[in-house]
C-alpha cells in the first residue's frame, strides 16, 4: 500500500470517530441541563442521571461571556474570551464536574460558540473581567483583532450562502475561521476541554461557518483523554447546529462528513404530529423517509433552548413542557423509536423568551431544589426528572439495538410497536379509549407500565400489563388518562 492510502485510512478513522457520542456501554440519551451551574450538574450526575441510565449532559457554553443587563439566557452565546469562567462556575469547578460525571458513566458535551464574538453593549465587561472594543474588533481576552474577523455586513438573504457564512448573525462580529490564528485559538480552547475530560461538543451556529474550515478545526482537536476512561485514540463527538427545514442555500448535508447534525426537521414534524395536525398512523415510516438525515448522523430532539422560545425552526408546532400531555408523548416516541441520537431538554420556567435562569438579588444563578416527589423547585422545570421521561431513558437502554417490530395502528391516532423481545410502547392521541389485544413480542409475565408508575419492591406503583405465553396483551389507554402513552420493557417485569 502507498502512503496516500494510509493517510486516507487515517482520515476515515478520524471522521468516523466524530459521529460516536462515546457513551458508556448500555447507556443512551443526552439531557441538556440548560444554564445549570457546574457543581449542581456534578451532584445531579451522581444522585440521579447516573443511577437512571442517562448517557450524557449537554452543558451551557463554559467560556467567558459578556454581562448583559438583566442577564438574559442569550448572553452566554456572546463570547468575550475562551477562559472558563461564567455564572455556572470557573475552570476548577468545570473540571470537577466532568470528573465526577465521568465517574458515574455520564459524559459531558459543552456548547461551543466559535462563529462570532460578543456584540456591542453599553458595558463591555465579561464574566471573567475581560473587556472589548467591538467597533475596533479588539477582544484582548483571546486575543482577537480586526484581522481575525470578516468585514461587517448583515445577513439579509438566506439564499446567499456567502452572506450566511461571512456576514454577521444578528449583529455579532463574525470570526473568519479560515485565518490560521483563529483556528489555533479555537483548537486550543477545544483541546483544553478535551484534556479536562469532555466526550465531545455541540457546535453552535455551525450553519454560519464554512464546512471546510470546521472539518480542519475538528480534525486538529486532540483525542479524548484516556485518564477519564475513554479508549485510546477515541475522537471527540461533534454535534453541529444547522437549522435546515429545506428551501435555503445552506444544507445540513454539507456537514455530515465530519460530525452529526441537529435534525430540526425532526423537531418540527414530531411537534406537528403530536399536536394533532397529522395522524399518528403516518409515523410508520418515521426516519429518513420524512426527509431526515441518516440515523447515525442525526441528533434528534422534541425541542431545544431556541425553538421552545419561538426562535429558530418549527414555529408554533414545537411542543414544550407547557403542553405537558402531548409533549410527554412526543418525548416517549423519540426515546422508544430507534432513530437518531436523542437529546432531552431540561428547562427553567419562562414566560418572557429573553429571561435568564432563576437568580438571586446579586444575579447569581439559584440552584434547583429537589422536591419530596423528585421533581424540581426554585423555578426549574427539570423535565428529565419527570417519571414519564426518565423511565423512557431506561426503556431505550433496555431496548438497545433491538429492531422495531410489530407495528400496529388503528388507521388514525392510536399506534403501538415493539422493540423486538425487549420493549413495547403504545400511544393514544384521540378522543376515544384505546382497548385492544396486541402482540408485544415480550416474554410472558406481568409488567409495570413505566409511564404511569415505577417498579417498587416487586410491585408497580402504576398500571400493570399481563403478557400471555404467546406474547399478546390487552392494551388499554383511556382518552381521559393523565398520559396518552403506555410502555413496558424486560427490565420492568415483576
Amino acid at each position: 500500500m502507498n502512503l496516500s492510502f494510509f493517510v486516507f485510512l487515517a482520515l476515515v478513522a478520524v471522521a468516523h470517530g466524530q459521529f460516536n457520542p462515546n457513551f458508556v456501554s448500555g447507556r443512551n440519551g443526552i439531557v441538556h441541563l440548560f444554564e445549570w451551574k457546574w457543581e449542581d450538574i456534578a451532584a445531579e450526575c451522581e444522585r440521579f442521571l447516573g443511577p437512571n441510565g442517562f448517557a450524557g449532559v449537554q452543558v451551557s457554553p463554559p467560556n467567558e461571556n459578556v454581562i448583559v443587563n438583566n442577564r438574559p439566557w442569550w448572553e452566554r452565546y456572546q463570547p468575550m474570551s475562551y477562559r472558563l469562567v461564567t455564572r455556572s462556575g470557573n475552570e476548577q469547578q468545570f473540571a470537577n464536574m466532568v470528573y465526577r460525571c465521568n465517574n458515574v458513566g455520564v459524559r459531558i458535551y459543552p456548547d461551543i460558540v466559535i462563529n462570532h464574538m460578543a456584540a456591542g453593549h453599553p458595558n463591555m465587561i465579561g464574566t471573567g473581567g475581560s473587556t472589548a472594543n467591538v467597533g475596533n474588533r479588539d477582544f484582548p481576552g483571546v486575543p482577537y483583532s480586526i484581522h481575525d474577523f470578516n468585514p461587517s455586513c448583515p445577513i439579509n438573504n438566506y439564499q446567499d450562502r456567502y452572506q450566511v457564512r461571512n456576514c454577521e448573525l444578528v449583529g455579532l462580529p463574525d470570526l473568519n475561521q479560515g485565518v490560521a490564528w483563529v483556528r489555533d485559538r479555537i483548537v486550543e480552547y477545544l483541546d483544553n476541554l478535551v484534556n479536562l475530560g469532555v466526550a465531545g461538543f455541540r457546535i453552535d451556529a455551525a450553519k454560519h461557518m464554512w464546512p471546510g474550515d470546521l472539518e480542519i478545526i475538528y480534525g486538529r482537536v486532540r483525542n479524548l483523554n484516556t485518564v477519564h476512561g475513554f479508549p485510546a485514540n477515541a475522537r471527540p463527538f461533534f454535534a453541529q447546529e444547522v437549522i435546515d427545514l429545506g428551501g435555503e442555500a445552506v444544507s445540513k448535508n454539507e456537514y455530515t462528513g465530519f460530525g452529526v447534525v441537529t435534525e430540526f426537521k425532526f423537531s418540527a414534524e414530531i411537534g406537528r404530529v403530536f399536536n394533532g395536525n397529522d395522524r399518528l398512523t403516518h409515523l410508520s415510516n418515521w426516519g429518513e423517509a420524512w426527509g431526515f438525515l441518516p440515523s447515525n448522523r442525526a441528533l434528534v430532539f422534541v425541542e431545544n433552548h431556541d425553538n421552545e422560545r419561538g426562535h429558530g425552526a418549527g414555529g408554533d408546532q414545537i411542543l414544550t413542557y407547557k403542553n405537558a400531555k402531548p409533549y410527554k408523548m412526543a418525548v416517549a416516541f423519540t426515546l422508544a423509536h430507534p432513530f437518531g441520537i436523542p437529546r432531552i431538554m431540561s428547562s427553567f420556567a419562562f414566560t418572557n423568551t429573553d429571561i435568564g435562569p432563576p437568580m438571586d438579588g446579586n444575579q447569581n444563578i439559584i440552584s434547583p431544589s429537589i422536591n419530596a416527589d423528585g421533581t424540581c423547585g426554585n423555578g426549574w422545570v427539570c423535565q428529565h426528572r419527570w417519571r414519564q421521561i426518565f423511565n423512557m431513558i431506561r426503556f431505550r437502554n433496555e431496548a438497545g439495538s433491538a429492531a422495531l417490530t410489530n407495528w400496529w395502528s388503528n388507521g388514525n391516532n392510536q399506534i403501538a410497536f415493539a422493540r423486538s423481545g425487549r420493549g413495547f410502547v403504545a400511544f393514544n392521541n384521540e378522543g376515544s379509549n384505546m382497548n385492544v389485544n396486541l402482540q408485544t413480542s415480550l416474554p410472558a409475565g406481568t409488567y409495570c407500565d413505566v409511564i404511569s408508575g415505577n417498579v417498587s419492591g416487586g410491585s408497580c406503583t402504576g398500571k400493570t400489563v399481563v403478557v400471555q405465553g404467546n406474547g399478546n396483551a390487552n392494551i388499554v389507554i383511556g382518552a381521559a388518562e393523565y398520559d396518552g402513552v403506555l410502555a413496558i420493557h424486560v427490565g420492568a417485569r415483576l
